[in-house]
């Protein structure tokens, strides 16, 4: 789906600056574009072990990012996740500016980044609501590639906002923010995507005049109506087997650079989820932390998973040093393939799983049965920032395993 971005809570390890360090409490970020449009968050400097800790925080979600270091009065911060930085100068004990960079696959992708010290608010409160937009939105945003439709599921608890977009790829992850008088602005970062919504509160049941921003430049517009029966549109990004195939055949390199194929003893007579995925895409962040968790508990019940990873470029070291910060932060068992294709290769399917109708979106997850035959391909993800949305995805995906063992 579109690359989402979130708030997150990122721990720094941050040392002493030519005799100062940065102060304890609380801060303000922003990601600043050229139109104006500022990617607002807050984070805490704590003390923990003798260290200084950036605790960023976006609605329920808390990050760790321990990779940092410093030169003189620039401190450099690699997030745990995607292939992104912060290239920052301490000006002062209460203020830190630079850049936030991230890779893709074409040219690094900048955005000038400002940090102040003492500011409390992601965004200021300045009037008071004048609706409460609490609840379930039909939305459609707008672009010049078309429209697409999503809904919006939001929290308002005064004037603080929470919540999340659904469309039919996945989720936009935890968002983040304030309504004052008729104005809605919220945002999130999660360290590879980053994100600003807005929207005039036209009357209690109608959003207008939106606008959604995400990372230097990309803009949409988007409006909302609040429907609590509101679905998504079925099959948009639909996978299937295709005619006269019922069993997959590849066969890539792991992260060790050892070559693994579905035909593998390991796989023969197991249930087996194949996950496609990209270490650049945040929906696959949350669906790694479920897969690793579920794999823990449940490996010995005869089940196998695999993941075939689609990267910005088809450069093994590069792709190699991604899917090791997905490893490593969700102590991954079970292998994680680099297939060598890019994710934005219109022959990725073609080229690697031929068997399929094309890769829609990611991540996508197709379950095989104990005979080897493809039963199921699920599409898109619905994260924990969805609520109740990600609990049925759990009872679901537990069901169809179930199944599939009986």
């Amino acid at each position: 789906m579109k690359q989402i971005i979130t708030f997150l809570t990122v721990t720094l390890f941050i040392t002493t600056v030519y005799g100062q360090t940065l102060k304890n409490g609380v801060w303000r970020g922003v990601l600043q574009r050229t139109d104006g449009n500022e990617i607002a968050f807050n984070f805490d400097v704590k003390q923990v072990q003798g260290k200084s800790v950036f605790i960023i925080h976006n609605a329920a979600e808390r990050l760790e990012v321990k990779d940092i270091s410093f030169a003189g009065d620039s401190c450099f911060i690699n997030m745990p996740f995607f292939e992104s930085q912060f290239r920052l100068k301490v000006i002062n004990n209460g203020e830190l500016a630079g850049l936030w960079i991230r890779g893709s696959s074409a040219k690094n992708l900048v955005v000038p980044f400002k940090a102040v010290y003492g500011k409390t608010d992601r965004y200021p409160i300045t009037a008071k609501a004048s609706h409460n937009i609490s609840g379930r939105w039909a939305t459609t945003f707008s672009s010049a590639d078309g429209n697409e439709q999503a809904i919006a599921e939001l929290v308002q608890k005064g004037q603080k906002v929470t919540g999340t977009f659904l469309t039919t790829t996945g989720d936009y992850r935890f968002q983040e923010g304030v309504v004052n008088n008729d104005f809605l602005q919220m945002s999130g970062f999660d360290g590879g995507h980053a994100y600003y919504f807005s929207a005039k509160i036209k009357d209690a049941k109608h959003l207008s005049d939106g606008l959604f921003v995400s990372g230097p430049a990309y803009k949409q517009s988007w409006i909302a109506e609040k429907n609590d029966t509101a679905t998504l549109p079925q099959n948009e990004a639909a996978m299937y087997v295709r005619s006269g195939e019922d069993k997959l055949n590849f066969s890539f390199t792991d992260l060790e650079g050892v070559k693994v194929s579905i035909n593998d003893e390991r796989f023969k007579n197991k249930v087996v989820v194949i996950q496609i995925m990209g270490s650049w895409c945040p929906n696959c962040m949350d669906e790694t932390a479920f897969l690793s968790r579920f794999y823990d508990k449940n490996k010995n019940r005869g089940i196998e998973m695999v993941a075939l990873a689609y990267e910005y470029s088809e450069d093994y070291q590069r792709s190699q040093k991604s899917l090791r910060k997905f490893q490593e932060r969700f102590n991954v068992q079970y292998p994680i393939l680099i297939t060598g294709v890019r994710a934005n290769d219109t022959l990725r399917t073609q080229k690697t799983l031929p068997q399929l109708t094309p890769i829609m979106t990611f991540p996508s997850t197709v379950f095989v049965g104990k005979d080897g035959k493809v039963k199921k391909i699920d599409t898109g993800f619905n994260g924990p920032g969805t609520g109740v949305h990600y609990d049925e995805y759990k009872k679901e995906f537990n069901r169809i395993i179930d199944e599939l063992l009986n």
